[in-house]
Order: C-alpha cells, then sequence, then structure tokens
C-alpha cells in the first residue's frame, strides 16, 4: 500500500512532467486522497479497461494516453462516452497518465523502440532538451563535512552520466569573527576565530536547488552557513522527440521484415523501393509523421512512426524517403515496460496490465 503522490513521484523523477509537449496534459487526471494497492496499466481509458479495473479491484490506473486533453464541457448519465468517467469517479479511482514526456524523456519510449530495433549511434531527432546546471560549493567545519556531502547526494546533487553522490572536497583554513548577538557552533564573541574547514563542491540540477539547499543548511552545524552557487555553461541532457540511429539491414525489405519481428506485427504500411540501401533509420512513437521533413533532414534513409497520412506518404516517397507505418497502438503498446520496473521501487503495490488487440484489422484481397 502507497500514497498515489509516491507513485507520481518515483515516475516523475525519470520522466519529468516538464519534458511534455506544451498541448500536452500529463500527470493527475482524476485524484482522491487514498492509498493505493493495485495499479491498472493500459494505454487508453475505454469502458473495457474500466470494466477491467472494477472486475480486479484496481486503486489506480496509469494511462500512456490523457483522459483530458481538453477541457470537460459536461459530464451526464445520458451520454454513452460519460459512463466510463463516471464510474471512475462514483469508485474512486485514481487516474495518471504519462504520455509525450515518456516519449521525449532520456531512456524513455523512443529510446526503447531504437534499442528494441537494435539501433547504434542513437541521438534525437526532434530538439534536444536540457536542464540547467549550478555548481555549489559550502565551506564545513572537519568534524561535519561527511555529514554534509552526504545529506546533499541524498537531495539528489552530485549526479554525473551513472555516478551519485560526486563531489570535490578541498581542505584549507576559515576565518571569522563573531559579533555581539551572534551564537557561534566554534569560537567567542569578539574574537577571531581559525577553524580547519573543508570546500564540499558538487553539480546539482536547476529543479533540485533548493531541495539541496535545505539538506544541506538542516545538517550544517554553523548558525551562519557560507555557500556560493554558480550558473553552469554544460548542461544535463533530459532528451529530445524521436530518435535517430544506424541500422545493421542492408535493404528496406530485411528492416520491414525485422521491424515486424520485434514489434510483434501481423501487418504494417510501408512506402518506397524494398530494394534500396538503409543505413540510417528515424523512429517517432505515436503518430509522428509530421516529423518526416526532420527525419529526411537528418539524414534518414527510413522513418518509422505510425498514423502517417496520405499527404504526408506522398511527400515522403517525392522526398525519396522510405517509411514504415507500423501503427500508433503499436509502437506504444511497450510502455508499461518502462513503468513496471519504477513501480517496483514503491514496497506494497501490485499491478497488472490490460491486455488489447490492435484497434485496426485489415482485409487482404479483398474480392479474391
Amino acid at each position: 500500500m502507497a500514497h498515489p503522490q509516491e507513485i507520481a513521484s518515483v515516475i516523475e523523477k525519470k520522466f519529468p512532467r516538464k519534458l511534455a509537449a506544451e498541448w500536452d496534459n500529463p500527470g493527475w487526471q482524476i485524484y482522491f486522497e487514498r492509498e493505493v494497492t493495485k495499479i491498472l496499466l493500459a494505454l487508453d481509458i475505454t469502458s473495457d479497461t474500466v470494466a477491467l479495473a472494477l472486475r480486479e479491484g484496481v486503486d489506480l490506473i496509469i494511462t500512456h494516453h490523457p483522459l483530458f486533453f481538453k477541457p470537460l464541457n459536461s459530464l451526464t448519465f445520458d451520454k454513452a462516452e460519460s459512463l466510463p468517467l463516471l464510474k471512475l469517479l462514483e469508485n474512486k479511482i485514481l487516474v495518471y497518465s504519462i504520455h509525450t514526456n515518456l516519449d521525449i524523456a532520456k531512456d524513455g519510449l523512443n529510446d526503447y523502440l531504437a534499442e528494441l530495433l537494435e539501433l547504434s549511434e542513437i541521438r534525437p531527432l526532434g530538439e534536444e532538451v536540457y536542464e540547467k546546471l549550478y555548481k555549489l560549493s559550502v565551506f564545513v567545519p572537519e568534524s561535519h563535512w561527511e555529514i554534509v556531502r552526504e545529506a546533499m547526494g541524498a537531495a539528489g546533487a552530485g549526479f554525473i552520466g551513472n555516478y551519485s553522490h560526486c563531489t570535490f572536497n578541498t581542505r584549507g583554513t576559515g576565518t571569522f569573527l563573531p559579533l555581539e548577538g551572534a551564537s557561534p557552533f566554534i569560537g567567542e564573541v569578539g574574537r577571531i576565530e581559525k577553524v580547519e574547514e573543508v570546500k564540499v563542491e558538487t553539480i546539482v540540477p536547476e529543479k533540485l536547488l533548493n531541495r539541496v539547499l535545505k539538506a544541506m543548511l538542516k545538517v550544517h552545524p554553523y548558525e551562519e552557513v557560507a555557500y556560493d552557487i554558480y550558473p553552469l555553461e554544460n548542461k544535463q541532457y533530459l532528451g529530445g522527440m524521436g530518435r535517430i540511429g544506424v541500422t545493421k539491414k542492408k535493404s528496406f525489405k530485411e528492416l520491414l521484415a525485422f521491424v515486424a519481428e520485434r514489434l510483434e506485427l501481423k501487418n504494417l504500411r510501408y512506402g518506397g523501393n524494398l530494394d534500396s540501401f538503409s543505413r540510417k533509420v528515424a523512429i517517432v512513437s505515436g503518430a509522428g509523421g509530421n516529423y518526416w521533413q526532420k527525419a529526411k533532414f537528418a539524414g534518414a534513409d527510413v522513418f518509422i512512426t505510425g498514423d502517417i497520412k496520405y499527404h504526408e506518404a506522398v511527400a515522403m516517397l517525392d522526398a525519396g524517403l522510405n517509411f514504415i507505418d507500423a501503427g500508433h497502438w503499436e509502437t506504444e503498446k511497450i510502455f508499461y515496460q518502462l513503468i513496471v520496473p519504477l513501480l517496483q521501487k514503491v514496497k506494497g503495490l501490485k499491478w497488472i496490465m490490460e491486455k488489447r488487440e490492435p484497434v485496426f484489422n485489415y482485409l487482404v484481397n479483398f474480392g479474391g
């Protein structure tokens, strides 16, 4: 059993909501103050999804697609489309969505797809997103420097790549004169004091700066703490929309078969020359047809996404860009594989996945 905000915090630490597109609406869709034991993972909220949640005694549904994209104008029992929502409210079932922030984030959905298709030299297709970094330096007496260093690390300071608690520590002599009214941890009022101190330096992302400062000040022994904050030119990479990388597959035909196998597709749409050489592959999960020009400009030989429109397909073929429409649902159905490892970090939770068939079916060779 866990508090819903604890679950959201774990998810958003990995896939921050601030990464989402401006038009998107990730986060809490329905929220009540209640404890959560059982979770349902689903791509969308449908009447079948709600029925499954009720049968299984689910407390929270985590979806990829938000329940609300636009403001709700009305909610009435006489409209069929309102019934699933009303049942969720009646049974106090929470709904949380993680959408384009999952698509954009480093190690998110598009990275997962790129790795699933065994691409190398992977980089974002769209504009890269970075977070501002700060250097925090604090002066601590030798008796407390390890305590302060550990507190800052526990609050999120010192992350560099796959390393945490990174600091640089320099010993020196600090001097100060306690004035009337001071209550010094070391020394006496009216007397210059010399203290052996350690200067602890670490890197802090902008979003954690206040938290790290609070943690540091809480354990620091001095009445007046001396510390410096410097904005840095180097930034922390957070992600970007889509991915582009290099494939080992030689021909477009070979790549098509490999994509179908890896995504477990019964059908896919494609356009282009089957015998053409395929080296660079661009991917955008879901409906990413509008990114085809970025894919072409980035040097892609093949563009993979879902929901490709007719005019987008014509334009791609005219530009000499092969494409694979692997499907919207088909390129996003794997999202739960990124969420389950995060849920495993929260004690007392159980979860199930909604099993759905593809939205579209295909009738082959109609009419013989």
